[in-house]
């Protein structure tokens, strides 16, 4: 049989809603608001709608009418991939999506972060269809984030930065927390210690971190979890200036591979390396593998993040409940109850002892 030249055209809301003789509304809420029809009624405006090909109410326009987008960006600090790779990332952004699921929400992510300069941030985030961000531990100097900040939307800032007026905040002690560890690793008797960081500006440097890079980061986290060691060496009566630091641009585990690599090269001394995350830890565990080096009997390695990888190794470290914060940014923007007062929620952590923290050698 051949084909009309004139196909059917595809029902609109208007004319199911005429064929079927009920007004618009009806056709809608048999989508939107299924508790205002009979099951009679929407079971025939669905079945209508099948049979002529009606795909439902454009939700583009119904986001124009009800100035409602149905989603929640999420700012990263990091490219997109970075999420999908990043153990704690992917926790935290785990929780984050079960709180929008219950609330019949949709996530969208919106990467920042380097290699990202020629890209307009605040174009990108403009076009963003969201009703209110989480920002997930941000420069305070980052594009996109003075691109949020302009569009005036609800906020909540997980672990960074600090110091957002209006925006609410879910995070952790970190410099408390780093202190526990380091205080621990000077209670065995460790003096020369090395730390191993994260990325302390948008810049790429990898190397050695001098003083004035570390007074002038733009990372809150690294900042206080790096005080949190020189806090404990001044009330050990240690000078907190000896303390090397090794920072990485990139944050996997080849680059604690070198880092610890780097550290132990600077000072040869040391005898413990403290990382501020766990995936630096597991690189630096590997480079001393590979070095024949015997951990904790020559050298004491410690994490921070608490991930599965880390506590199947034994890693000492701070377990933090990353998949709550993530739980807890998305309640907090999506709760009936936010009205835009700030709120300001600090979650625990825990020291665990596992097998790579020891007395240095000469004190086992």
């Amino acid at each position: 049989m051949p084909r009309s030249r004139h196909p059917r055209r595809q029902a609109t809301l208007a004319s199911l809603a005429a064929e079927l003789k009920v007004s618009r509304t009806t056709v809608s809420n048999a989508y939107n608001r299924p508790d205002q029809l009979s099951a009679e009624l929407r079971e025939r405006v669905l079945d209508a709608a099948k049979r002529r090909g009606y795909p439902g109410p454009d939700p583009v326009a119904r986001s124009l009418r009800t100035r409602r987008a149905g989603a929640v960006g999420l700012l990263l600090t990091e490219a997109l991939s970075y999420s999908f790779r990043d153990p704690a990332a992917m926790s935290f952004l785990a929780g984050l999506a079960e709180s929008c699921e219950a609330a019949g929400q949709g996530l969208l992510l919106v990467p920042a972060g380097p290699g990202r300069e020629d890209v307009d941030a605040a174009a990108v985030v403009q076009q963003a269809g969201v009703d209110g961000f989480v920002v997930y531990s941000v420069a305070d100097d980052d594009p996109y984030l003075a691109a949020v900040l302009e569009r005036r939307l609800p906020m909540v800032v997980c672990d960074q930065p600090r110091e957002i007026e209006g925006a609410s905040l879910v995070g952790i002690d970190d410099r408390g927390a780093m202190r526990k560890v380091a205080d621990y690793l000077l209670s065995l008797g460790h003096k020369d210690i090395g730390v191993l960081c994260m990325r302390l500006g948008r810049d790429v440097h990898d190397g050695l971190a001098a003083a004035e890079r570390l007074e002038s980061p733009n990372f809150h986290v690294q900042r206080e979890r790096i005080a949190g060691v020189r806090d404990a060496l001044a009330a050990a009566g240690l000078d907190p200036a000896t303390l090397t630091v090794i920072e990485r641009a990139e944050h996997t585990g080849k680059a604690g591979h070198s880092a610890a690599e780097q550290a132990l090269s600077i000072n040869p001394r040391i005898t413990a390396l403290l990382c501020t995350t766990d995936v630096l830890a597991l690189g630096a565990l590997d480079f001393a593998r590979w070095r024949g080096l015997d951990v904790p009997g020559q050298l004491s390695i410690t994490g921070f993040d608490g991930v599965d990888e880390a506590l199947r190794e034994g890693l000492t470290t701070v377990r933090q409940p990353a998949e709550e914060k993530g739980r807890r940014a998305g309640a907090l923007l999506l709760s009936p109850s936010h009205s835009g007062v700030a709120t300001v929620e600090m979650l625990e952590t825990e020291l665990v002892r596992g097998h790579t923290a020891a007395p240095p050698p000469g004190l086992s």
